[in-house]
């Protein structure tokens, strides 16, 4: 296993007292493995396989891939550290039939310095070695042992003309708070893909994230090395990563479908942001106001997140800041269907304005010009990627909310979700105003962070002073938007003790109502629910589909139902509730 020649492999960087040193280099060692030929070992046959030796003592986080292009993914383990002798290869093949008679790669991999490095972790990069738009199986082999095999697929070539693609939205997953049936159905389903927008773990070994009335989960422990309720060390959140990627249902579906990643917060800090004035991240934890320890407990957030994550990011060591080095945004193109645009609104974003969040304060006429999420140069390539996109359908995965949220009625209002978009009015209206421009056709945003499912309008401009002035009229659509729920993590009705029994029942339609209500661009809502998102593209329309799923039981079989589903045909901004389909 070689990396780039510009990178010196170090596992940890140089530290300076003056600078954050540990937020530029410290993933530096963090490259992509490259398998070598098989010619070039001197094993007499590394692929060879007993088939009565049990895959999870040496895989215990099983397989997953990440990062497609139309060439190659990347394919993802974990070696047992019990397990590894560094005198040994790893070896990796892919086959188009599950039982590998004719491989179309083999690969080795004998890096042990490497394995070690990384929380014995292994990234294979095989773009250029596959063909566009196929499925293939992959396993690694290691001292006999095969892995279980994972399905992988590879994106279009950028001039083909796919009849549908078919993703699985899914966020916000605490361990702490529930099981994971709902990865189970997702392993079942005809996708294409599988979008996570983030929180993929939360950075806690207590309820900081739970209700006050929430359950315990038995069996969801966790107990984090550092021996704090929250993160504190890189170990920790290795520790986390490899905790979750050990449930069942969780590998079941990165085995069966390939991943394309972002993140939130909660792989880092809740509410995490950059301060400008310390010139570092800041957030909701016990040292949050602490700028050194922040600076390295997101180095180490970001070091496991890379190490756990088969996603292909861009890296430049060269650049003069985290920023410049680390760029999570990125595109992917399903030949002339589909432009999915993903952004990170974590590294960017300044503080949280202090001001409570009624209509007049939230006005992007409250904002300082340059206030961001995003970034000048992320924002200009969004607006740029969304505005120039030719393909049928053009697709934001954007990790919160877009549309304004209010609770309230006229001056009595609030925007509570000062997270999502309605804290940086300005800069979204800067994106609105530049989509509606251009005349954006099928545009389409996949949001998450709220643990509710949202089906909405995205306009040029809305009632009251969110969007600007003293009492703009409500503006044209120019898109839609999807948000997926929660797959467990807290939501309101959890917290308000609204979900179970005759409360539930009564409570879930009226809040549905009232916030429908309160919203008019909202058609609608639900934040009783657990579950995913399924959204299908054809070049004729656009369908969401939002599924509860149990998630007091930890089996196959948790009840599953349709909670919502919408069509939007193509051309027409014009959200069709075709929820007694799918029921």
């Amino acid at each position: 296993m070689v990396g780039r020649d510009a990178l010196d492999g170090r596992d940890e960087p140089a530290r300076g007292p003056d600078d954050h040193a540990e937020l530029l280099s410290e993933l530096d060692s963090h490259d992509l493995a490259f398998a070598v030929a098989t010619e070039e070992t001197g094993e007499s046959d590394p692929f060879e396989v007993d088939p009565d030796a049990d895959p999870d003592d040496t895989f215990p986080q099983s397989v997953a891939s990440g990062g497609p292009t139309s060439e190659g993914v990347i394919c993802w383990t974990r070696v047992a550290p019990d397990r590894f002798d560094p005198d040994r290869t790893l070896a990796v093949e892919v086959a188009e039939d599950p039982e590998f008679t004719d491989p179309v790669y083999r690969g080795l991999i004998d890096d042990a310095e490497s394995i070690l490095a990384h929380d014995y972790t292994v990234k294979v990069d095989l773009d250029g070695h596959l063909d566009p738009d196929s499925e293939y199986h992959y396993r690694f082999v290691y001292d006999g042992v095969a892995s279980r095999t994972g399905r992988c697929r590879t994106l279009p070539a950028p001039d083909a003309s796919p009849d549908s693609l078919r993703i699985a939205v899914l966020t916000c997953q605490n361990y702490l708070n529930g099981y994971f049936p709902a990865y189970h159905y997702v392993a079942e389903a005809d996708l294409d893909f599988l979008v996570h927008l983030g929180d993929f773990i939360y950075e806690s070994d207590a309820g900081d994230f739970k209700g006050l009335g929430s359950p315990e989960f038995e069996g969801r422990d966790l107990d984090l090395p550092s021996g704090y309720d929250r993160v504190r060390t890189l170990e920790d959140y290795r520790y986390l990563y490899r905790t979750y990627r050990a449930d069942d249902f969780l590998q079941e579906a990165l085995e069966s479908h390939t991943l394309i990643a972002g993140w939130d917060d909660h792989e880092m800090v809740n509410d995490i942001y950059w301060d400008a004035r310390t010139d570092a991240p800041a957030g909701d934890h016990p040292r949050g106001d602490d700028p050194e320890f922040m600076a390295q407990l997101t180095a180490d957030a970001m070091h496991a997140w890379w190490e756990f994550m088969p996603a292909r990011i861009d890296y430049d060591p060269a650049g003069d800041s985290l920023q410049d080095r680390f760029q999570l945004w990125r595109d992917f193109q399903f030949g002339d269907l589909v432009t999915l645009v993903m952004t990170d609104e974590r590294l960017f974003r300044d503080p949280p304005r202090e001001a409570i969040p009624t209509p007049d304060n939230v006005g992007p006429h409250r904002e300082p010009p340059g206030r961001t999420m995003l970034g000048e140069e992320q924002r200009e390539w969004l607006i740029d990627t969304i505005t120039g996109s030719e393909t049928t359908w053009t697709v934001w995965a954007d990790e919160v909310l877009t549309v304004p949220f209010r609770i309230g009625s006229g001056p009595l209002s609030v925007y509570p979700v000062q997270g999502g978009w309605d804290g940086y009015t300005r800069e979204r209206q800067t994106i609105s105003e530049a989509i509606a421009a251009a005349d954006v056709d099928n545009y389409v945003t996949l949001t998450g962070d709220m643990h509710c499912y949202v089906a909405a309008y995205v306009q040029a401009s809305y009632p009251g002073r969110v969007t600007g002035g003293t009492g703009v009229a409500q503006g044209d659509p120019i898109g839609v938007e999807f948000m997926t729920p929660a797959l467990t993590s807290l939501n309101a009705a959890e917290a308000l003790h609204l979900t179970d029994g005759w409360r539930g029942t009564i409570t879930e339609p009226l809040i549905s109502e009232l916030v429908t209500g309160m919203n008019p661009h909202i058609e609608f809502f639900d934040s009783h629910n657990w579950g995913y998102s399924v959204v299908e593209f054809t070049p004729d329309e656009c369908t969401y589909v939002g599924y509860s799923v149990d998630k007091t039981v930890d089996s196959p079989d948790a009840d599953r139902e349709v909670v919502t589903a919408y069509r939007v045909p193509e051309g027409v901004v014009n959200l069709v509730d075709v929820t007694d389909e799918y029921r």
